[in-house]
């Protein structure tokens, strides 16, 4: 009796959460960006980059096509210590690059200088021009008005839908080229992501983001120590910086909606590299600030490893030929919830990226779905190492 109470009670805490999030994003203004807006803003483009040989180039082309004032951009590749050709490419595309465009340039690591993305990050930050700061990440591509969204967005608060007091400003990432059920399944998933982040900041209640499209001031980078205190931490780079922000800078963080502002990147080709992303991604949550985040977190993850327990148990009860009528009609009731409430968010955020062939994909991706939160939450739990473009990680 109590299990089912229990069941009960973190289902409709799941179908809540989805219908917040659903209400969030559906409410969270939408950046429009002014024909006649004109920038003044210097801003820094940031690619920390790892053995991105064949992923580099394809990046800076697209950012290098951005709709930008060259005198008033930079971007700054950083090489945290490649073992490929990515500093060869990097140094091929700045010798062929036009004097007229944006000033590339390639910060190379010093000798003894800390490993990670976070100190790669710190290191271009500090020799940046720019009093915008511009992340992404190396095997991403931007669109033509990327950039001039984000500095609308901190030039004019009022027509982007920002308070003038943004201090940091997230927008959207998405998957594409999708080839099997799996890379669906992700891209899928990753877009109810982006729904959740959105949402969250848009109510005020939980501060997500992710470091291949945040844009924050250098001033406030600099003010709240950027990563200091979070540098033994294998990831969270972007998840850190933007809570801390929010800690010293109340509503500052906002979440810029606007499909012309989606960084693009390639969903993980494999079981074994999408293990490896999300063990590195779940080695944050226990030490995230926020505590809504990690609430929502723990609900979602109760409520799916519910309904594998009890299709597990019915499927024994049946074995058993014992009666497995309220096992099996809590299973359903569950499976039934998590369908609708599911369906009813991706469609939504499906509608909005202009992503709707994903929906064809709903019912795999729901399947893995629900196995793969319980084994990915136990699994951030157990295993502390695992494995980052060669770099073996703790």
């Amino acid at each position: 009796m109590l299990w089912n109470v229990v069941c009960f009670m973190v289902t409709l805490t799941y179908i809540g959460l989805l219908l917040v999030y659903w209400y969030g994003w559906r409410t969270t203004p939408e950046t429009i960006l002014s024909p006649n807006f004109t920038p003044s803003l210097p801003v820094t483009v940031v690619i920390a980059a790892r053995n991105e040989a064949e992923n580099i180039l394809p990046c800076l082309v697209s950012v290098l096509a951005c709709h930008y004032p060259p005198d008033l951009l930079e971007i700054l590749v950083v090489d945290d210590h490649s073992t490929d050709d990515t500093t060869i490419v990097v140094d091929s595309l700045i010798l062929k690059n036009n004097p007229k465009s944006p000033r590339i340039r390639l910060i190379s690591p010093k000798e003894n200088e800390k490993l990670g993305k976070k100190a790669a990050i710190t290191r271009a930050v500090a020799e940046a021009q720019g009093s915008i700061i511009l992340t992404t990440d190396a095997d991403c591509t931007v669109t033509k008005n990327w950039i001039l969204l984000f500095a609308a967005a901190f030039e004019h608060p009022k027509n982007a839908a920002f308070p003038a007091s943004a201090m940091l400003i997230t927008g959207p990432v998405a998957f594409h080229r999708e080839q099997t059920t799996f890379e669906y399944f992700q891209s899928l998933d990753f877009l109810g992501l982006m729904g959740i982040t959105g949402a969250g900041i848009h109510l005020g209640f939980q501060r997500m983001g992710n470091g291949a499209n945040l844009a924050f001031r250098k001033s406030v980078f600099e003010a709240v120590g950027g990563y200091r205190g979070n540098n033994a931490l294998a990831s969270g780079d972007d998840m850190f910086l933007i809570q801390r922000i929010e800690q010293q800078f109340p509503g500052s963080v906002r979440f810029l909606k606007n499909r012309e502002a989606t960084v693009l990147t390639r969903a993980k080709p494999d079981l074994k590299s999408f293990i490896q992303q999300r063990l590195r991604w779940g080695s944050k949550n226990a030490a995230l600030p926020e505590w809504p985040i990690r609430i929502a977190l723990l609900a979602v993850f109760l409520f799916c490893w519910s309904i594998l327990f009890n299709l597990v148990y019915s499927g024994v009860q049946f074995y058993q030929r014992a009666n497995m009528l309220t096992c099996g009609a809590l299973v359903i009731v569950q499976i039934m919830a998590k369908i609708a409430v599911d369906y009813l968010f991706l469609r939504e955020m499906c509608r909005y990226f202009h992503r709707k062939d994903l929906l064809l994909h709903f019912w795999s991706s729901f399947i893995l779905h629900t196995i793969y939160i319980p084994a990915m939450g136990i699994g951030s739990l157990v295993f502390k190492k695992f494995e980052w473009k060669g770099r073996q990680l703790r």
